[in-house]
């Protein structure tokens, strides 16, 4: 039998945390933030992070851990976000996911991996990022489009940091980053 988890989305400012909120005191809960910036310490002003006092005594997670200058992916979050969920889950309780970050949910209702394999390789990143500053983002987007033309039609060019990883994906795996994607349409949600 499939864990039972609640995911409450939506637009910003619609009220998802104070629901959230109110669905763990009610149903004996646990939220597990889905918010790819609320993530990091000192990063309140512009994530709408819930305070102590909303918070109550409703634990939350994957809030407040990381420092302002780590690196965190969809690919950590989707570890960390499934682990939590089965702690939560043994202890009894309902893990309430409150998310903002529609591709950090994704990772956890559908089989999808973002290249999780890869190992981030910084040296590679920084060399790709500073390709892009010389060179501009099309260019870099045209070394992902000779590589895997099918994961460059997926991904702007202006989306620098997605256009690195699948690069870094296919350095450090020797597979296509589009080989990890896997259409919605049909499958089973996780």
């Amino acid at each position: 039998m499939k864990q039972k988890i609640v995911v409450i989305v939506g637009p910003t400012a619609v009220g998802k945390t104070a629901f959230s909120i109110k669905v763990a005191e009610a149903f004996g809960g646990e939220v597990i933030s889905g918010d790819s910036m609320q993530v990091y310490k000192e990063l309140d002003i512009g994530t709408a992070k819930v305070t102590p006092d909303e918070m109550g005594d409703v634990p939350h997670h994957l809030i407040d851990f990381k420092e302002i200058d780590e690196d965190y992916d969809v690919s950590e979050f989707q570890k960390d976000a499934k682990r939590k969920i089965k702690e939560i889950t043994n202890h009894q309780k309902l893990p309430v996911i409150a998310g903002g970050t529609g591709l950090y949910i994704e990772s956890l209702l559908y089989p999808v991996s973002h290249g999780s394999d890869a190992e981030p390789n910084l040296t590679l990143r920084k060399e790709l990022e500073q390709f892009a500053e010389v060179e501009g983002n099309e260019a870099l987007w045209g070394r992902l489009n000779q590589v895997d033309p099918k994961a460059a039609d997926k991904i702007h060019p202006n989306n620098v940091r997605r256009v690195i990883r699948a690069i870094e994906v296919f350095e450090e795996t020797g597979e296509l980053f589009s080989s990890f994607q896997v259409e919605k349409k049909g499958k089973e949600p996780n």
